[in-house]
């Protein structure tokens, strides 16, 4: 009789194809499931289609971009490493760059490839994969994960590592699935919310007018009451709903929690290069340069076009004053109105447009250096089902290679 031991990954997502790699590469016998007619459906869209593989900062910049229970992911993330990671889709002849704020994208733009690496090394590695395959539930016995339930009949395996995603983007199959069988089996799960997603502000009608309009090198924090929750440096745009790009999608993270409570406040820094004396100059020295031209036909060197009505209205300056008759007060006023440039931020978007589910199952739950249930032997977890993301950078899908990796390794180990 084989001394091989049978491992199910029960998804076929980021977390579940690393996951089965490192158990095969144990000596495991694994079989993956997956209930698309394809693997890594989510990796498909991530990264604008491009798929933002991982960042290539070093380890401490990686557990200070994880918004929740960084001090879970140490062991995992030492274990394999962002590093780690890159050689194993290089090896798979996968070529890769690196690009600003050190986002690590494949050389062709395609998230495609990355998929296809990935599939090729579990086909190599013999890998047995079930697609168009949904699993029901798991099989638990005395305490013990003893297989799932799919298509109506029971499959056997010494271990079971489930990586069934989140809720965001549900049309790439990620509907939760796994947190009822978590649930099921005496797991706690945190609250669910969307995160990397964009905001909807109270604004509506300035947004609109603003819409489509992207700034850079902006400044935004967000505050509940007086308390701030996220302040950083960066580009962000203007929706016909509200704010989103890079800045915003990361505010949504620190954010989600209080904004289900009461409305939040934004303030966007317009010239955070730039002191108060040091704007109120700038804007001296331009008024000098046009003293009989109108309020509203002077800002053209400040200001993109769309933004500046907004804020003319903002300052509450007579659009048609002419400049050298603006006083301190009104030109402190315009300051405010760059410095401070405000919004109320009202929801975030829905699942549909979330890049990561914030919340899952609770880390107090699973074994950091195994990814195994505390509450049921020869059960692990890996990926976004668990109560762990990052801001946006690529940190959320090293999330799940090293947990997925952990989960793969422990699972084959102590099988």
């Amino acid at each position: 009789m084989s001394d091989t031991k049978e491992i199910i990954v029960a998804g076929g997502g980021a977390a579940g194809m690393v996951a089965a790699i490192a158990a095969v590469r144990e000596g495991a016998h694994v079989h993956l499931f997956e209930k698309n007619e394809k693997l890594g459906k989510k990796i498909f869209i991530t990264g604008k289609g491009r798929c933002n593989v991982t960042n290539a900062c070093d380890m401490e910049e990686m557990l200070a971009a994880v918004v929740s229970n960084s001090k879970f992911l140490y062991s995992s993330f030492y274990g394999f490493t962002n590093q780690d990671m890159m050689q194993l889709l290089e090896q798979a002849g996968l070529r890769l760059k690196v690009e600003r704020g050190n986002r690590v994208f494949p050389e062709s733009d395609k998230s495609s490839d990355v998929i296809a690496a990935l599939s090729s090394i579990l086909r190599k590695e013999g890998v047995e994969i079930h697609l168009n395959h949904k699993v029901e539930g798991l099989v638990v016995k005395d305490g013990m994960c003893r297989g799932i339930r799919v298509g109506g009949r029971v499959w056997d395996g010494d271990r079971v590592i489930v990586t069934t995603g989140g809720l965001s983007y549900p049309s790439t199959g990620s509907t939760g699935d796994g947190y009822g069988w978590a649930r099921e089996s005496g797991h706690k799960i945190t609250d669910l919310s969307p995160a990397l997603v964009a905001f909807e502000t109270k604004e509506v009608d300035t947004v609109k007018e603003l819409q489509g309009l992207s700034l850079k090198n902006v400044e935004a924090a967000v505050y509940d009451g007086r308390k701030e929750l996220y302040r950083d440096f960066g580009e962000m745009l203007f929706t016909h709903f509200g704010v989103s790009g890079p800045l915003l999608l990361s505010a949504s993270s620190y954010a989600a929690k209080a904004i289900r409570k009461q409305p939040l406040r934004l303030a966007i820094d317009l010239k955070p290069a730039l002191s108060r004396e040091h704007l109120d100059d700038r804007i001296l020295r331009d008024f000098s340069e046009s003293k009989n031209r109108q309020f509203k036909n002077s800002l053209t060197h400040l200001y993109p076009a769309k933004l500046i009505p907004v804020i003319i209205r903002r300052s509450g300056i007579d659009p048609d004053k002419k400049v050298n008759e603006i006083t301190k007060e009104e030109r402190a006023r315009l300051v405010q109105a760059t410095k401070e440039l405000e919004f109320t931020l009202t929801g975030l978007r829905d699942y549909k447009e979330a890049i990561i589910t914030q919340g899952g199952i609770s880390v107090r739950d699973v074994n950091p250096g195994t990814m195994e249930s505390k509450h049921v032997r020869g059960l692990y977890f890996a990926g976004e089902i668990l109560d762990l993301d990052a801001v946006t950078g690529g940190f959320n899908l090293q999330i799940a290679w090293s947990t997925g990796w952990a989960a793969g390794k422990g699972a084959a180990r102590e099988a």
